[in-house]
């Protein structure tokens, strides 16, 4: 079971390494790469689980809960063992002294055996995200599947080259005078202690894999607390790696589904004594108060910030606006990543099809935008549904913010009548409105704002993201003096930089094995999916020594 993923583990290693494209998991969904039938199987596999209690084999109070539905206007019907918080961290404690002795080779194959059983089943939990999340199916496959699997991936080849960066065993010899002193030393990797995930709507699983994979592959048992509207594609993957755990011969309470209906679980999880260990996605109300809170344990945050995209001036006019539309509208912009405020000198900026005023590049935007939306059954494709109706009431409040430059609509979808859908509303708002744009409105929302020069908005940049926190930011210019200033201006504030993107990169996107995810650096988040400081808290080294 092992050995057949040694390659694939030291590939990873290599691609963590040199950051160049790698990636495990084809992105496709096409049957010449997953085979014929597949996705028919995995629909099948998916509605097979639908209106019924979740085949799930561990310790709970009796009852079964669930109340997921799904943003495509369906009740799933799926129920889950209610868990009993002690129970679930009795067995995981109970369960960690062998996985700790198994040592770091055997973890880190384990791991990688779990991650590819996940992949085998990427349709199955395509069709289980899509209908969490609202995600358009094409994105939940890619995002929710192999993207979120080289994730995995990605946080265990961290783990491992963390856990052997140095020898296990050392013969030291000391001379002296006479015989030298001798010693066997022996370094063990002991992990922290029970490790909890926090998952979250938008994202179960792309968000959640580094945090689960990465306690796991370090000697952690983990318990997995859903969001309680996305409780299914993260039991699907409990089970799988609870599968894949006995089969190799280890306790499979090392993974666990702690699922709850939004009674406070998380908290008492998050405070318990004994989880040392807490990763979280979602609202920084929430996170800041996890930060505050779970003070035995090690915590990692990824919260809300304010993405902002500089422009300045731009070589392609035309690729600019359809990257921009696109970045907008994307999952109908319910990513952490998704741009919110657009900063634009009042005088307008320079262009391949020269001078636009202000009012033409948000007027432009607007256009395309409006062009790429056009057509509903293709739109929706794109943008998906509204995850919940908190996004919903942001968009409809949303104009009474600012000049409406584009008004939201609704779409129909043609599969899914019920379906929430509305297209990005773009507001004009003053600079001086730092109480509206310095605050994220999740969802899709965003703000043209005018400035007096591209120095102010660089200033608006720096302090919005030292404020409130980023995850992303974008700056447009065909002046090489300019991006270095918007490159200083990101590394002082500590928020990854995307420059001059026309093409088909988009600011939302993280490729896994080179783009890094949040820094730390600011407050949208307190760790770097995923860099080695994001696994290197999960143990420590322990060693023993006796004379030769």
């Amino acid at each position: 079971m092992f050995e057949q993923h040694r390659q694939t583990l030291e590939k990873a290693l290599s691609a963590i390494a040199s950051r160049e494209y790698w990636s495990a998991y084809p992105e496709s969904p096409s049957p010449r790469v997953y085979g014929e039938g597949a996705a028919e199987r995995g629909k099948a596999a998916f509605e097979s689980l639908l209106g019924k209690p979740f085949p799930l084999d561990q310790p709970g109070t009796g009852s079964w809960i669930g109340a997921e539905r799904s943003p495509y206007g369906i009740d799933l019907g799926v129920t889950y063992p209610e868990p009993v918080a002690e129970d679930l961290i009795g067995a995981a404690k109970a369960a960690m002294p062998a996985w700790r002795d198994a040592g770091p080779d055997r973890r880190a194959l384990a791991c990688v055996e779990i991650v590819d059983r996940i992949n085998r089943r990427s349709f199955e939990l395509a069709n289980a995200v899509q209908h969490t999340t609202g995600q358009a199916f094409v994105m939940a496959f890619q995002a929710g599947g192999p993207h979120a699997q080289d994730r995995a991936l990605e946080a265990v080849a961290y783990g491992y080259a963390a856990m052997t960066s140095s020898a296990s065993h050392a013969r030291w010899e000391k001379p002296g005078k006479g015989e030298p002193l001798v010693m066997d030393k022996r370094f063990t990797v002991v992990p922290r202690g029970v490790a909890l995930v926090i998952g979250c709507n938008t994202f179960p699983t792309w968000n959640a894999y580094p945090g689960l994979f990465a306690s796991l592959v370090t000697g952690n048992p983990v318990i997995v607390k859903p969001h309680p509207r996305a409780v299914l594609p993260l039991a699907i993957t409990v089970r799988i790696a609870r599968e894949v755990l006995a089969e190799a011969g280890f306790d499979p309470a090392l993974v666990s589904l702690a699922a709850e209906e939004g009674q406070g679980l998380a908290k008492t999880l998050a405070t318990h004594p004994d989880i040392r260990i807490v990763d979280f996605t979602g609202s920084t109300e929430f996170g800041d108060w996890l930060e505050r809170n779970a003070v035995q344990a090690l915590v990692h945050t990824e919260k809300a910030g304010v993405n902002t995209i500089v422009v300045d001036s731009t070589g392609s006019w035309r690729g600019m606006l359809g990257n921009l539309a696109f970045s907008l509208s994307l999952y109908s912009g319910q990513m952490c990543t998704a741009p919110q405020n657009i900063l634009i000198p009042a005088g307008g900026i320079e262009t391949d099809e020269g001078h636009k005023s202000f009012d033409e590049v948000a007027s432009g935007l607007a256009a395309a935008v409006g062009k790429l939306l056009g057509d509903d059954a293709r739109a929706v494709e794109l943008t998906g549904a509204i995850v919940n109706p908190g996004v919903l009431a942001r968009v409809e409040e949303a104009p009474a913010l600012g000049d409406v430059v584009l008004p939201s609509r609704a779409l129909k979808h043609p599969s899914f009548p019920d379906a929430v859908i509305r297209t990005p509303v773009i507001v004009r708002v003053d600079a001086a409105r730092s109480d509206v744009y310095g605050q994220e409105h999740f969802g899709p929302i965003s703000f043209v704002i005018p400035t007096a020069s591209t120095e102010e908005s660089l200033e608006v940049l720096h302090r919005t993201t030292k404020a409130r926190g980023a995850l992303t930011a974008a700056a447009y210019s065909t002046s090489s003096a300019v991006l270095d200033q918007a490159e200083r201006a990101a590394i002082d504030a500590g928020v990854n930089l995307s420059c001059n993107l026309t093409g088909g990169v988009f600011i939302n996107q993280s490729a896994a094995f080179s783009d890094y995810h949040g820094t730390g650096a600011n407050p949208a988040a307190t760790a770097s999916l995923t860099d080695p400081g994001y696994v290197g808290g999960r143990f420590h080294m322990v060693q023993s020594r006796r004379p030769a």
